[in-house]
């Protein structure tokens, strides 16, 4: 039986006793979701590869193709934002409500501008993680411009410098990235599903996220994972795998988070 403290009329389970592997039925889920009305999900999809185009276009055309590679990582830091959509589709179907395109792309939130607070802090969060990027890269390479991307991969996995830089790099972006995780992995679908304020959903999402680590740990491996497979792609994968998350997540939310705010 999970722990629970009652504080003010708001329940936060300390542990839910959820098994790894829960997190795979998470993703099924989804996947179920996904194959029900599968052309919104599809069509969802579509954008968001659309939108990483052209924010990528308009980097290579601004001549910030430095930040390529930091960039790309800090999509999982505003994923849960754009994936309201997705979350909204899975409530209608779980509830019986109507479901068109409508619902999806205009997805009425009951927790108001509060999201778009989280949403501030998600891209600060981004913004933040892009600028330690370039200060990591001059720290290990000095101040000589940015050879290109045809030339920074030999760098970066052949030299000892590189190999430092990318252990480097990788351990403060998963500082950035496990913080990112903690407070917007419940946080976004409890503002779109609840009325509550948004420092109380982040709060509340840090600590089930903690309260729940090992499964939290699993489902956080999976996102990577298959965010991976989206780049090995060329982020053709997104089109699937991202509309495919945003199910898998709203049913992490309801396992862990949903009944927790009252």
């Amino acid at each position: 039986m999970a722990n629970q403290s009652q504080t003010g009329g708001m329940m936060v389970v300390r542990d839910r006793g959820l098994a790894v592997g829960t997190a795979f039925e998470w993703l099924r889920a989804g996947w179920h979701d996904f194959a029900r009305r599968p052309a919104l999900s599809l069509v969802y999809g579509l954008g968001v590869l659309a939108l990483s185009v052209l924010v990528i276009a308009v980097m290579f055309a601004a001549g910030w193709d430095h930040i390529l590679f930091p960039a790309l990582s800090g999509f999982m830091i505003v994923g849960p934002l754009i994936a309201i959509g997705t979350y909204e589709k899975s409530r209608r179907l779980a509830s019986g409500e109507a479901l068109s395109l409508r619902h999806v792309l205009f997805v009425p939130v009951r927790s108001g501008g509060q999201i778009f607070f989280v949403g501030l802090i998600l891209a600060l969060l981004m913004v933040f993680w892009m600028r330690a990027a370039v200060l990591i890269y001059a720290l290990f390479f000095g101040l000589r411009p940015f050879p290109g991307l045809d030339q920074i991969m030999p760098m970066l996995f052949t030299t000892p410098t590189g190999w430092a830089m990318l252990v480097t790099g990788t351990v403060v972006g998963g500082l950035f990235a496990a913080f990112s995780f903690a407070i917007g992995v419940f946080s976004i679908p409890m503002l779109v599903d609840q009325r509550t304020d948004a420092l109380t959903a982040m709060g509340l999402s840090m600590a089930l996220v903690w309260n729940n680590l090992p499964v939290m740990l699993m489902w956080g491996t999976i996102v990577l994972a298959l965010f991976l497979v989206s780049l090995a792609t060329g982020l053709l994968g997104l089109v699937v795998i991202f509309p495919l998350l945003g199910h898998a997540t709203w049913h992490a939310y309801e396992a862990v988070a949903r009944d927790r705010v009252g």
